[in-house]
Formats: C-alpha cells, sequence, structure tokens
C-alpha cells in the first residue's frame, strides 16, 4: 500500500517527507514526482511504510492537518491505471465529423 500526500509546498523535499512520517513509523520508500520541464516538485508525493498499522496512523495524523503552510491531503493513493491498455481515441474527440451541428 502507498500512501497519497497531497496539497504540498513547492519546498518540500524527500527528506522533510521522510522526517514527517517517521514520527509514524519505519518509511521504506518516498516519491517526489516533478514536472518533466520544470523539474520542479509538483505538488504531491507517494509514501510507503513498514505496515498498514503506521500507514493508517500517518495517515489519520496527518490529513488536513498545516506543514509548510498548506493544508496537506493524505489518505491511501489508488492504484495506477494502465495506460498502455487503454483503447485508442479514449480521449472522446474522434466524432467530430458525426456531430456537425456547429458548422462554420
Amino acid at each position: 500500500m502507498s500512501i497519497y500526500v497531497g496539497n504540498l509546498s513547492y519546498q518540500v523535499t524527500e527528506e522533510d517527507l521522510k522526517q514527517a512520517f517517521a514520527e509514524y513509523g519505519t518509511v521504506s520508500r518516498v516519491q517526489l514526482p516533478t514536472d518533466r520541464e520544470t523539474g520542479r516538485p509538483r505538488g504531491f508525493a507517494f509514501v510507503e511504510m513498514e505496515s498498514d498499522t503506521q500507514e493508517q496512523a500517518a495517515i489519520d495524523a496527518l490529513d488536513g492537518a498545516e506543514w509548510m503552510g498548506r493544508d496537506l491531503k493524505v489518505n491511501k493513493a489508488k492504484p495506477r491505471e494502465d495506460r498502455s491498455s487503454s483503447p485508442r481515441g479514449s480521449w472522446g474527440g474522434g466524432n467530430a465529423r458525426r456531430n456537425n451541428n456547429n458548422r462554420y
């Protein structure tokens, strides 16, 4: 299981997150995604802890808490969707010719 941590300050580091979550147990892993173009943190992270009990304690304590000037959003992370198996054209824009109500 993994914890989603949202509404993070853009100045937060992986080490900051490790220290904050270490109060609730052993932190196994921290992922702090960055923007591909700017390299800046994207404002959210994923934290994995040693046990589900420790993760739940961290969620209960930190969800809604103010940290580094921001109100955190902390919950169980949803499984990542497999984008490679999605059918082509699933973005919904492929039928523009069939629906010609707005002709120019």
